[in-house]
């Protein structure tokens, strides 16, 4: 990428590149005008998307295949059509086998970070659109050769960071553009969370019965490296390196995303983490990824700061983004909460931030249910070419880079650079 070609062209072009896609392919459409679907990974994310596609979208789509390397889930997810769509989809284990289907428009891609890069890369070059759950790819570099694959497939691509569609997000957007905080160089982030010594942070229960004869063990590993079946691995990819980019890819993306989304900024320059494996150490427990991770993010170009922390052993203040400007802070709390506090200055306080009011809103329950049927029903109108996605694979592309950097530098110990002339990373 050329230095007169900012990263926010690079998000724009992309976006471009989806929309277009979109009225390409209408006619291709079955003849009630519905996406034909297949969901690709079945597990507790997968069985959950359909859902709230149901729930949020169903008179755009129908769901006609479903694959997942476990068989039960399977025959649960087939089951789920059949009882909320009313048709009968068909099962795979191998989800290439969805792909060569003509008759499917698009996919679900709801699987372990470590296969998105292979499924992404085949299902675009089959012609599929794809809604593909974040982070994009498990490495840097795969994530940008998804990005240019989807421009070069023109296939409408939207990355599941799906606070894009909160509304309390939407309404802190807008509440920034307003001038509501004045300048903002300053951003704290968290994600805390607490559980019971018998059920720690992604120690997913294993369903009964598991085992290797109905499980799909190396299908599972696909590019990773070669192991003996390991029920742990399979259902509670999330601890290992080998799957997983730990809490950098699986929380963190989210709130560098929405930070981006907000405020309108784009990429660090620099990022160093620490933290470890604090909570939960008994001598059975393999864990590889941390539980508890501080990131701080530089942005000098933009004279802009982002301080992150997350921790698997307090939940007292649960999840959210503090926006603090000059003037006001905006906070959004557990995706369900958004408070504004205009500052003060004593008797100084000047006119124009003293005539504002404090704001809480806090609308019914079940705002990120409506966040994802949200991001769900605007991928799908997309592909029919009446919306632009909202979270193409530029802009998911640029959220997940600061989580790898993360990852790095705690893996390393080392901080990281970000080179954005050259896409590249490195070590200080």
């Amino acid at each position: 990428m050329s230095e007169d070609q900012s990263r926010r062209t690079f998000m724009k072009g992309a976006a471009a590149a989806a929309a277009t896609a979109g009225p390409a392919i209408l006619s291709a459409l079955g003849a009630n005008n519905k996406v034909n679907i297949g969901v690709i990974g079945a597990g507790g994310r997968g069985y959950y998307l359909m859902e709230r596609a149901y729930r949020g979208a169903e008179n755009l789509f129908q769901i006609s295949a479903v694959c997942d390397a476990h068989g039960p889930r399977i025959a649960r997810a087939q089951e789920r059509v059949k009882s909320m769509g009313g048709n009968e989809a068909k099962g795979y284990a191998d989800y290439r086998d969805i792909l060569k289907d003509p008759s499917i428009d698009a996919v679900i891609i709801a699987t372990p970070e470590h296969l998105h890069h292979s499924m992404a890369m085949d299902a675009l070059r089959a012609g599929k659109h794809i809604y593909l759950e974040k982070p994009i790819a498990k490495t840097i570099e795969q994530g940008f050769e998804i990005v240019r694959e989807a421009e070069k497939a023109r296939r409408v691509v939207q990355i599941g960071t799906q606070n894009r569609s909160n509304e309390l997000y939407k309404k802190a957007k807008e509440m920034v553009a307003q001038g509501m905080i004045g300048d903002c160089h300053y951003v704290r982030a968290f994600w805390y969370r607490n559980s019971l010594p018998d059920s720690p942070a992604w120690r997913y229960a294993i369903p009964d019965g598991a085992n290797e004869q109905n499980t799909d063990w190396n299908r599972f590993l696909g590019p990773a490296p070669k192991r003996p079946f390991d029920k742990r691995r399979f259902y509670q990819w999330r601890l290992y390196w080998d799957y997983s980019g730990g809490i950098s890819t699986d929380l963190l993306v989210h709130q560098t995303d929405i930070t981006n989304f907000v405020l309108n900024k784009s990429l660090p320059s620099s990022c160093v983490a620490s933290g470890g494996i604090y909570r939960w150490t008994d001598a059975d427990d393999d864990r590889e990824v941390p539980d508890t991770l501080s990131a701080l993010y530089e942005y000098p170009n933009e004279k802009f700061h982002l301080n992150y922390s997350c921790y698997f052993g307090n939940v007292r203040y649960g999840y959210g983004e503090q926006f603090m400007g000059n003037e006001g802070t905006i906070e959004v709390l557990n995706r369900s909460i958004l408070t504004y506090t205009p500052e003060t200055f004593g008797p100084r306080t000047p006119p124009h931030i003293a005539s504002r009011q404090a704001i809480r809103l806090e609308p019914p329950a079940g705002v990120d249910n409506r966040a994802v049927e949200a991001h769900i029903r605007n991928w799908l109108n997309a592909i029919q070419g009446k919306e632009q996605v909202i979270a193409p694979p530029s802009a998911g592309q640029i959220a997940a880079i600061p989580g790898h950097m993360a990852t790095l530098s705690y893996k390393n110990n080392k901080k990281v650079y970000w080179d954005d002339k050259n896409q590249k990373w490195r070590f200080a």
